[in-house]
């Protein structure tokens, strides 16, 4: 009986425990139930902007240095003394213009040597045909005797072999007064190289002397450079492209040019030449604009930047690139409307008249999309197709938002179909760059600049 009164007392005490720890458990499910609904209705204060229709452009910019059209070192073909330059930097040069003279003493010397040399060689070629003209007549006599009897077999021999030499001797003289003649025009060579000149194969091509390299009075050696001449006009600007932009570049194309030393100003160029390859160590290809440069503004060695327009697409839908978000691997924008059931309020209707729109009159949908060209901080957006506004995408704040999140609008954006707050305009050609942390932010952004126009 005892022992019956003992387990009654302890089925009653655990009944009791367990009643507490029931009414313990549903307190704490409603608390958190409360508390998950109200984290659930908390709106998320964005900024938006509107989509747009506009004309994009896929530019890219490249950089690189301008090279004259030609360029050549003009030097010497034989040594000597320096002595007179005729031309200095800067200096214009038409072709066959001398441009040194060299000391020419010793080479006029050659000339006078070879002349005399001449001279002998004709006399001696004359006198060999005298000697010819002799040994002829003899041997016709000797031939006219023989054939009477008159003069024997020997005699006739005799004066066959002296006409042949004679023929011999003559051939010898005439080839020596040809050598000494050819060497007298070597001379004469030898003596205009003296005079240096700069030669192209345009003669209506005016080109300038870009570096001088010597002085007067110096011992110049065969081929030691005097100066450099350059063609100016056109000039060439060597770009080098990327592996990712190189299927878009095409011979034709048109470039914008620009330069620091003329910040206002533009040159236009086209793409003359693309390399078959590109380098192994930076993985890019050279290319080749010529630029027209008439007025001689632009000069060799001067640092360019070069826009090629690759893509122009008119009436394309745009967003801000600060609108893109990933969800669930998915990359998309979300669109601001209004919840379902409630009307966007005008600032009269909110309490104390704040101009803030009123708790849960917006809403967000994720709208998965596929971008077109990245251009500056704006994108274009392909599909959907239906997704072309009027209409407002989260710009600020959408990593905080999900599918359906309720947000908050700040001021006149709270008013359905109104203009929105115009928003401090982002510098053009950069880039936001997500903060740490920011999984919302959409993949690589390309490096292009220039904007919808």
């Amino acid at each position: 009986m005892q022992y019956m009164k003992k387990l009654l007392s302890v089925l009653l005490v655990l009944t009791i425990v367990a009643l507490a720890c029931w009414l313990a458990y549903k307190r704490i499910t409603a608390s958190t139930k409360k508390i998950s609904r109200a984290s659930r209705v908390v709106a998320v204060a964005v900024e938006t902007q509107p989509i747009r229709k506009d004309v994009i452009k896929d530019i890219g910019v490249f950089t690189g240095s301008l090279l004259p059209k030609s360029q050549f070192v003009v030097a010497p073909k034989v040594t000597g003394w320096l002595k007179q330059l005729l031309v200095n930097v800067g200096d214009t040069v038409r072709q066959n213009q001398v441009i040194a003279i060299l000391d020419d003493e010793e080479f006029t010397q050659q000339v006078e040597q070879a002349k005399a040399e001449l001279q002998v060689a004709k006399a001696n070629a004359e006198n060999a045909a005298a000697d010819l003209d002799l040994a002829q007549r003899e041997y016709e006599r000797a031939k006219t005797l023989r054939e009477k009897q008159i003069a024997s077999a020997s005699e006739l021999d005799e004066a066959e072999a002296t006409f042949n030499a004679c023929q011999t001797k003559l051939k010898v003289s005439l080839a020596q007064a040809t050598q000494k003649q050819a060497a007298l025009e070597g001379a004469n060579l030898r003596l205009s190289y003296t005079r240096v000149q700069a030669f192209w194969e345009n003669a209506g091509e005016i080109r300038a002397v870009g570096e001088r390299f010597v002085d007067e009075g110096a011992l110049l050696q065969v081929n030691q450079p005097i100066v450099s001449i350059l063609q100016n006009d056109p000039l060439t600007a060597v770009v080098y492209v990327v592996e990712k932009d190189y299927p878009k570049v095409h011979v034709g194309q048109q470039a914008i040019v620009s330069t620091d030393a003329y910040p206002d100003k533009t040159f236009t160029g086209g793409i003359v030449r693309i390399a078959p390859l590109l380098k192994e160590t930076s993985r890019q290809a050279r290319v080749e604009i010529e630029i027209a440069n008439a007025d001689h503004l632009l000069k060799p060695g001067m640092f360019i930047r070069a826009q090629i327009e690759f893509a122009r697409h008119d009436n394309a839908t745009l967003v801000p690139l600060a609108a893109l978000v990933k969800r669930n691997g998915k990359q998309g924008v979300f669109v601001a409307e209004p919840a379902q059931g409630s009307k966007p309020q005008t600032p009269e209707a909110e309490p104390n008249n704040r101009n803030v729109s009123p708790p849960y009159a917006w809403r967000v949908s994720f709208v998965p999309v596929t971008v077109g060209i990245i251009s500056g901080e704006v994108v274009e957006v392909l599909e959907p197709s239906t997704f072309a506004g009027p209409g407002l995408v989260v710009t600020m704040g959408n990593h905080l938002l999900e599918d359906g999140s309720d947000i908050i609008l700040p001021e006149k954006e709270s008013a359905f179909g109104g203009e929105t707050t115009p928003q401090k305009p982002t510098p053009p050609n950069r880039l936001r760059r997500p903060e740490a942390g920011d999984k919302s932010q959409a993949g690589p952004i390309g490096t292009r600049s220039g904007g919808p126009q």
